[in-house]
């Protein structure tokens, strides 16, 4: 694996120059720019700088809107929905949040649905950022199809993930991010990338059988997490986020890796506000015995320490920046000059 680590700063400059040449708004840019470069800096490679190209392609080819103007279908006050219009996903999804949360506020629980969006990077990015508001936040998305139903051999579901994350005592939050797979599928790109075989258990090859080559993953099936339990999760998301939002679900959603086909995913975001339950220093020492009760246990063989949910992108990012910047492949490092050649935007190696 050929790695080198390059500063943060000058990855958010360059992604957000490249996204503006395409026609994407200033702040709308930044705020794309500044999802991919946090996803790397929190330890989540698969979800960072190494999509702004398929980004790019798509703005390109017109299957995604770079100037972001969504449409209100339905405002009742708590619940509002909204037609993306084939917009940039990141840009829908903090609109979602904004909104969620001043009505959660308002009514003590706000939802926003999203119809005909793109994918929106790292839920957990959202998720945090509504936590930091102060309210308990729940973002779920469909995706293009990567995983076969509990039995089957050909895709037809998405990843589907989903996030939550709630504030925590001391400005912290406790966050969770995951696919219903057994493994995101932009971490086999990664491996792709980086020239690393596949664990066992991550995929299946285009025939059914299983494969540790990445190539072979990324063309075949991504399996659920849990066996059968990720399958009827996944389900279940596409449901709240195409079927209830009125988007797309299951073979008619299509991801950042096709450069040509509408998306159509369609996303749900859920903010509660804990003041409107009780006292909010009360939910926040409830969340803090929680803290300490699983960090206090005796740990199981081979364990150093128990970490609470979201706790390890916190130190991850502590350590990257720590360390200067973050780690990119050298394929991916490939992909970023090749693309400021493409887009008359120099990518310039700002190493730490």
């Amino acid at each position: 694996m050929d790695e080198q680590r390059y500063d943060t700063e000058g990855l958010r400059d360059f992604g957000t120059r490249v996204l503006e040449a395409l026609g994407v708004p200033s702040g709308d840019a930044v705020l794309v720019a500044d999802s991919l470069v946090q996803a790397d800096l929190w330890g989540h490679g698969s979800h960072g700088v190494l999509r702004l190209p398929w980004y790019t392609a798509r703005l390109r080819s017109g299957a995604m809107t770079a100037a972001t103007d969504p449409a209100v279908l339905a405002d009742t006050g708590p619940l509002v929905l909204l037609d993306g219009r084939d917009g940039v996903g990141q840009v829908l999804t903090e609109r979602a949040r904004v909104l969620a949360v001043e009505r959660a506020r308002r009514h003590g629980v706000g939802a926003v649905g999203v119809r005909n969006s793109n994918h929106f990077g790292t839920a957990m990015w959202f998720t945090r950022r509504a936590a930091r508001d102060g309210v308990v936040a729940v973002l779920t998305t469909n995706a293009s199809p990567a995983m076969a139903p509990w039995g089957g051999r050909r895709k037809v579901l998405g990843t589907n993930p989903w996030s939550i994350a709630a504030p925590a005592p001391g400005g912290r939050v406790v966050a969770v991010d995951i696919a219903n797979t057994a493994v995101a599928r932009g971490k086999i790109y990664l491996a792709r990338n980086r020239g690393e075989p596949i664990p066992a258990g991550w995929a299946l090859t285009a025939d059914g059988a299983p494969t540790t080559d990445p190539a072979e993953g990324v063309l075949g099936v991504v399996l659920p997490m849990a066996g059968h339990k990720g399958y009827a999760i996944t389900f279940l998301m596409d449901v709240l986020s195409g079927a209830l939002t009125g988007s797309g679900v299951g073979t008619e959603v299509h991801g950042p890796y096709e450069p040509e086909a509408r998306s159509r995913a369609g996303h749900l975001f859920l903010a509660i506000d804990p003041a409107a339950l009780g006292d909010p220093a009360e939910y926040e020492a409830r969340v803090q015995r929680l803290i300490d009760e699983v960090k206090d246990v005796p740990l199981a063989q081979g364990f150093d320490e128990v970490f609470y949910p979201g706790e390890v992108e916190d130190r991850a990012e502590a350590a990257n920046r720590a360390a200067g910047g973050v780690a990119l492949a050298a394929a991916s490092v490939a992909e970023l000059h090749r693309l400021g050649e493409e887009t008359g935007v120099p990518f310039r190696d700002v190493r730490p």
